[in-house]
C-alpha cells in the first residue's frame, strides 16, 4: 500500500472546528519542532529500537519552545488555565520519522508530585481530523484534540498496544478471553460502520479495566490516517488483518455465530442510541464530509460498488465522495435494526 498524502483541511470543516471550540491559537507550531539540532535513538526497557528519536535543540531556542509546549498542554488538558503551566515541565521530545504526520510526542511532568503525560504535536491531514471528530461522535471514547493551522495537537490515549497485548495478555481465563474477544467483535463492527480503515494490532490499544470478577477490557484506536480513504471494504475491517490473528483465533473458539451476531446488534445499538443524541453535529459533520475530496476517485468508486454489493443495493450508484458513501452505509446498516436513526441521517444534507 502506497503511503497516504495529507489530504488539507476544507475551509467549511475548519470552521465547523472553530464552531466546535476545537481550533484555538497556539503557542507553538509543528514547523517550530522541525528546527531540533540533534537526535539519538529511542531504546525501550530491553533495548529495542522504537523507531522513535529523542531530540535536541539548541540553547537559544529551547526556553521558547518549552514553555510553548507548557502552555499548548493546558489548552489542551485544563481549558487554557495557565496557572498550572509553573509546575508543568518538558521532560522529553520524541520524533517519529514513520509515521503518516510524522507526530512530536511530548512527555510533561508535574513537579509537584512527578506525575507524567504525554501529548503529541502532528501535522495537519483531513481524514484523520474527520476520524477524531466520528471517535467522539460515534464511539464510546471521549477524544482530546486541537487544530492551529497545519499543526494538529493530540492527547496520548492510554492502553497497551494491540501487539504488546496479543503478545502478553491472552494467556488468561476463559472467562476474560470471552471478554476480550467479545470487544474485539465491538471494536471490528465500530470501525466498519463509521469507515476507519487500516486497524492492525499497532494502530489500536486495549486499555483493561480491573472488574468485580475478572477484567473489562476496551479496544480504542489511536490512528484515524485511514478514515474513509481506501477503496477496499476488507480494509474497513480489522477481522480481515493478519496481524489481529490472535484475537480472531480466540473468537472462533469461544463464540458461535449467534453470539457474534448478538454482540454486532449491541454494538450497532449504541451507535443509533449516540446518534440520536447528537443529531445536528453529526448531520453536520457528515454534510460537509459529504462535500469534501478526501480520497481518490478510483479509491470512492471502488469502494462504493464493493460496499453496494456488500448491502446488496444500488443507492450507492453515483455518489461522488467519500462522505456520501459513508452516510449511505451508515443509512443502510443501521435501517436494518434501526429505521429512526437511518431516517435521521437520510433527512440531513448538513
Amino acid at each position: 500500500m502506497d503511503k497516504k498524502p495529507l489530504i488539507p483541511v476544507h475551509p467549511e470543516l475548519r470552521a465547523y472546528l472553530a464552531g466546535h471550540g476545537r481550533e484555538v491559537k497556539l503557542p507553538l507550531h509543528y514547523q517550530d519542532l522541525e528546527r531540533f539540532s540533534a537526535s539519538v535513538p529511542l531504546l525501550d526497557l530491553n533495548d529495542n529500537d522504537t523507531l522513535w528519536q529523542t531530540v535536541y535543540f539548541d540553547e537559544h531556542e529551547r526556553a521558547a519552545i518549552y514553555d510553548g509546549l507548557g502552555k499548548i498542554y493546558a489548552l489542551l488538558r485544563m481549558d487554557g488555565d495557565m496557572s498550572a503551566t509553573q509546575h508543568l515541565e518538558v521532560a522529553r521530545i520524541d520524533y517519529c520519522l514513520f509515521g503518516n504526520t510524522r507526530p512530536f510526542r511530548i512527555r510533561i511532568i508535574n513537579r509537584l508530585n512527578d506525575n507524567y503525560d504525554h501529548f503529541y504535536v502532528k501535522r495537519t491531514d483531513a481524514n484523520r481530523i474527520y476520524g477524531l471528530e466520528l471517535e467522539e461522535l460515534l464511539s464510546p471514547n471521549n477524544v482530546l484534540y486541537l487544530l492551529d493551522g497545519d499543526t494538529l495537537i493530540e492527547e496520548h490515549i492510554a492502553g497497551i498496544p494491540g501487539d504488546d497485548f496479543f503478545d502478553t495478555k491472552l494467556e488468561d481465563t476463559t472467562f476474560n478471553q470471552i471478554r476480550m474477544a467479545k470487544e474485539f467483535v465491538k471494536f471490528n463492527e465500530r470501525c466498519f460502520v463509521r469507515l476507519l480503515g487500516d486497524m492492525r494490532a499497532y494502530n489500536y490499544v486495549v486499555d483493561i479495566t480491573p472488574d468485580i470478577e475478572g477484567s473489562q477490557f476496551r479496544f480504542r484506536a489511536i490512528d484515524f490516517d485511514q478514515q474513509s480513504y481506501e477503496g477496499r471494504k476488507s480494509f474497513y475491517l480489522p477481522q480481515y488483518f493478519k496481524e489481529n490473528n490472535p484475537i480472531i483465533f480466540l473468537g472462533i473458539e469461544h463464540m458461535a455465530n449467534a453470539t457474534v451476531r448478538q454482540y454486532q446488534l449491541e454494538e450497532r445499538s449504541m451507535i443509533a442510541a449516540r446518534i440520536k443524541a447528537s443529531p445536528r453535529r453529526i448531520r453536520e459533520l457528515l454534510g460537509i464530509m459529504s462535500r469534501d475530496e478526501i480520497s481518490k476517485r478510483e479509491f470512492i468508486y471502488q469502494l462504493r460498488d464493493e460496499l453496494g454489493q456488500h448491502h446488496d443495493s444500488t443507492s450507492f450508484r453515483g455518489l461522488q465522495t467519500m462522505g456520501e458513501v459513508l452516510r449511505v452505509h451508515l443509512q443502510l446498516l443501521l435501517a436494518k435494526e434501526f429505521t429512526q436513526s437511518a431516517d435521521f441521517l437520510e433527512s440531513g444534507n448538513g
